[in-house]
């Protein structure tokens, strides 16, 4: 993997995932392409629906970060919000506990 260092600290570099943007299936191809490009690590969005008209897509980040995650080696983030907006924190919680228990040293 490429390391960066500017100012003498080391720089990680990572892909983020933009439900908003893309197809979950894109998603899928684009995680595997910035692994092979050199990205050190994978976060995605979770959206209930696209910021605009132009941006169309809004796929549900726990069904994909199966997906995504068998597809390449690296460790992924995502940015949710839980209570009182999308998930109750408990659904939260189960589902990270979930993909955690797949993917030991992943998430």
């Amino acid at each position: 993997m490429a390391r960066f260092e500017e100012g003498g600290r080391l720089m990680h570099i990572g892909y983020h995932a933009s439900h908003e943007q893309f197809t979950p299936s894109d998603l899928r191809h684009h995680v595997q392409r910035a692994e092979a490009a050199g990205f050190q690590s994978i976060m995605s969005s979770d959206h209930f629906a696209p910021w605009s008209e132009r941006q169309g897509q809004s796929g549900f980040v726990w069904s994909w970060l199966g997906a995504a995650m068998q597809a390449t080696h690296l460790p992924f983030g995502l940015i949710t919000v839980p209570s009182g907006w999308r998930y109750h924190p408990a659904i939260t919680a189960q589902a990270a506990a979930t993909v955690c228990e797949l993917f030991p040293g992943k998430g």
